[in-house]
């Protein structure tokens, strides 16, 4: 004979599991705000996916209550554990030859040698990533996967004039990408656990 768990069980540890998954990755992230490291990361990354491979296989949804409760937590997630993930992995990509200014734009054209400042482009970056975040999890949460073709559009158009330089180019090419593909996954992850 086959035991088999009652539905409303099965959803209450589906809930308390995606809770607690996501408020770990939270805060690992959250650590991670001031000087990004791979380590933190790659753990909190780990949890969200093993959260969405998890809901993938689930075979009941989170109760409606949850499901806000999770939708919040996610939003929260994905918009703030862009930030520093998209920072290591520029940091990465570029080998530390694009330095980033305060307001997450970059400063180029500098020579060491002569100790020129150099060209600032890609002004507000952070906060032109949160916002993108913010739409895209909105977004995909809400069933309007849509907006990320309008919000890409936005953004290039936005930025068109700025990127002539092949440093800028890069860090809106990878820096957008990292970005939306965490926002989307988080987003993936709430969108299945509700619906």
């Amino acid at each position: 004979m086959v035991f088999a768990m009652p539905e409303a069980l099965v959803a209450a540890i589906l809930s308390i599991f995606l809770f607690l998954v996501m408020c770990g990755a939270l805060v690992l992230v959250v650590v991670s705000l001031r000087h990004p490291t791979t380590l933190p990361l790659i753990i909190a990354t780990g949890l969200v996916v093993l959260a969405l491979a998890v809901v993938i296989v689930s075979p009941v949804n989170v109760p409606t209550i949850m499901g806000l409760i999770l939708a919040l937590l996610g939003i929260a997630l994905g918009v703030v554990g862009g930030n520093p993930l998209t920072r290591r992995i520029l940091e990465i990509a570029t080998h530390g030859r694009v330095h980033e200014t305060s307001d997450g734009g970059i400063r180029v054209d500098a020579t060491p040698d002569d100790g020129t400042a150099g060209t600032v482009l890609l002004r507000g970056g952070t906060t032109i990533g949160y916002l993108e975040r913010v739409a895209a999890v909105i977004g995909i949460v809400a069933g309007f996967p849509e907006a990320l073709a309008v919000i890409v559009a936005v953004k290039g158009v936005g930025r068109f004039s700025e990127l002539a330089s092949a440093e800028a180019r890069e860090r809106f090419i990878i820096g957008t990408l990292a970005s939306l593909l965490w926002a989307c996954v988080v987003a993936a992850l709430v969108r299945l656990a509700i619906w």
